[in-house]
């Protein structure tokens, strides 16, 4: 491997500017001053190298030496992801806490897997076989719920010559295969991918199948499907990151990664500490057994924002060509976006629109659109999914601004959080007259035949009713609520039972912080029979103000706190309420 030799000629914060590079690549890896700072060159001109510097630079100045290692920047990926906790460019932090404490310091080289922890390695292969690139040659159960397979190599296709079973680490030799041109290959646990490149897969699939998270307002409104994306716009406060932790605790994925990019150093802190100790639903271990962190906080340098959305969706596109589900979640990329936007300024570049590069839409596209439903490569067709939530943090909330648009040109969900919502204590803040899903025509086909016939149907009335209710309000504001008639005031009631009691959802309450699909068609169905009857009631003459204030209201209200087991049995008795206090109301009238 070639290596290129400069000399820094200047150092403006993380951009340092070498020269005697020309045998140098675009986005080599280089090693930067006596320390060497890792960086990676981003821009080259004549023998000049400009390079982003992933560490701290204080103290860098003319005359030192810049060293090109000549590969670009790459993941370890093998056993030992699971579980880990890196920063953006996957230095594990734990392995450094143990080397030299708390806080970070600068030129610490430590691998991102660990070279001395031996992995039971299980053969799934023979000396013998054919194999294509990725096969699974055998697993190595990593955690206790996620069974780690071990892939042939990218561009590596032959004949298995020896494969061995037993306890290795994940740079020794566990077997050989011949390719066809006679080159023997030695296989090991652990491979290496570059991250601004995306991994290959045979074939994308349609996105029919939906992620289900257990929060009804996704569930039900605005669905995202596996391997779709979606965008979490909102202001501070609005509760971004409550719902990214939702989603990585109860979203249908098997693998959780999750990155957060340039945010708050107390917020990581939470999901640090909180991850250890939730029980994961499907399995009843810890949820740490089947997340990966990467915490690249607001404190840490502003370039490694941007190599840590790539490191992440790279370790998630591994997860997916195992066959895994997985769930990469973003908070958030307008911190990625400003570190662009940084370095773009100091490469005194044509900035665009608020300052932002020109290049700002390609490089969000180019990040989304890793995700996907595929079908790996291998001989045996499995099926991996990436699905990806990146939230965006607008400055004061205002979504018109250049990522919040440049995202939603790209993305097919959008879960408009809003402040208001927020302020009333109605969360998940997410507003149901802004927000939308691009995905709800390819997966009401699911929905009818796994869930009920009538599901489509029931999420398009309760969304007529929630608009009605914001056409009734500019009403009642003019003229008051005296001026509506009996039917409208209904609709009102209802459409308030469909916020508070069914859109509202308390993620810290035991039994509401996750809604099967089983309690929300109940609950929908419970909601539209109560409005349906009601109807029929005032038909036939009965008072408005007696249908409102019926007690099965109440119970109706508290039906999201039923205990799974009991939901049908409870749904059947609610029901049987509900008819016998509106025939006593008939009876009243005669």
């Amino acid at each position: 491997m070639s290596t290129s030799r400069g000399i820094i000629r200047k150092v403006s914060g993380p951009l340092v500017v070498a020269s005697g590079m020309r045998s140098a690549n675009m986005f080599d890896v280089v090693h930067v001053g006596r320390l060497g700072l890792i960086g990676e060159i981003i821009e080259m001109h004549g023998d000049l190298a400009s390079i982003q510097v992933y560490e701290e630079t204080s103290g860098l100045g003319p005359g030192e030496e810049v060293v090109s290692t000549g590969s670009p920047l790459s993941v370890e990926l093998g056993p030992g992801l699971v579980g880990s906790i890196y920063d953006g460019i996957q230095r594990p932090l734990d392995a450094i806490k143990e080397m030299v404490g708390t806080n970070l310091e600068r030129g610490v080289r430590v691998p991102s897997l660990s070279r001395e922890k031996k992995w039971p390695f299980t053969p799934a292969k023979k000396a013998g076989d054919w194999v294509v690139a990725g096969d699974i040659l055998g697993v190595v159960q990593e955690t206790s719920i996620v069974e780690h397979r071990v892939l042939v190599p990218h561009g590596c296709e032959g004949e298995i010559i020896s494969l061995n079973g037993g306890e290795f680490t994940v740079t020794d030799i566990i077997g050989e295969i011949k390719d066809k041109n006679g080159k023997i290959i030695p296989l090991t646990l652990m491979q290496k991918w570059p991250v601004r490149k995306g991994r290959p897969y045979k074939e994308k699939l349609p996105p029919d199948i939906p992620l289900v998270t257990g929060q009804r307002i996704i569930d039900t409104l605005f669905p995202i499907a596996k391997g779709g994306i979606a965008a979490v716009p909102g202001p501070f406060g609005s509760g971004k990151t409550v719902v990214q932790h939702q989603l990585a605790k109860w979203a249908d994925a098997d693998i959780v990664v999750y990155i957060g990019c340039g945010e708050r150093g107390n917020e990581m802190t939470d999901v640090l500490n909180e991850f250890p100790k939730i029980k994961d639903p499907k399995t009843g271990k810890t949820l740490m057994e089947r997340t990966v962190l990467i915490a690249n906080t607001s404190d840490m340098p502003v370039a490694a924002r941007e190599a840590s959305v790539y490191t992440g969706i790279t370790i998630a596109e591994y997860f997916r060509d195992m066959g895994y589900s997985v769930a990469l979640l973003a908070d958030s990329t307008s911190r990625w976006a400003e570190a662009l936007r940084e370095m773009s300024g100091r490469l005194e570049e044509m900035p665009g629109e608020e300052g932002y590069p020109a290049y700002l839409g390609s490089r969000l596209a180019g990040f989304y659109e890793r995700a996907g439903r595929v079908v790996s490569l291998g001989q045996d067709e499995r099926e991996g999914v990436l699905s990806v939530i990146g939230a965006v943090s607008p400055p004061g909330g205002d979504i018109s601004e250049p990522v919040s648009q440049a995202t939603l040109r790209i993305v097919k969900v959008f879960w408009g959080l809003d402040a208001s919502l927020a302020y009333r204590r109605h969360f998940p803040a997410i507003n149901w007259l802004t927000s939308y899903s691009l995905y709800v025509d390819t997966l009401q086909n699911w929905y009818k035949e796994a869930v009920a016939e009538d599901w489509m149907g029931m999420r398009g009335r309760l969304i007529g009713l929630l608009q009605e209710e914001a056409e009734l309000n500019e009403i009642v504001k003019l003229v008051g609520m005296d001026a509506l008639s009996s039917y409208d005031r209904l609709k009102l009631e209802t459409a308030r039972s469909i916020r508070e009691d069914y859109l509202h959802q308390n993620a810290f309450h035991e039994i509401d912080t996750y809604s099967s699909l089983e309690r929300q068609y109940c609950m929908m169905g419970l909601i539209l029979a109560c409005y349906d009857l009601s109807r029929k009631a005032l038909d036939s003459g009965l008072d408005i103000d007696k249908l409102l204030t019926l007690p099965v209201r109440e119970r109706i209200g508290r039906f999201k706190y039923v205990e799974q087991s009991r939901i049908s049995e409870e749904f059947e008795a609610i029901s049987l309420q509900l008819e016998k206090e509106i025939d006593g109301l008939h009876k009243e009238e005669e």
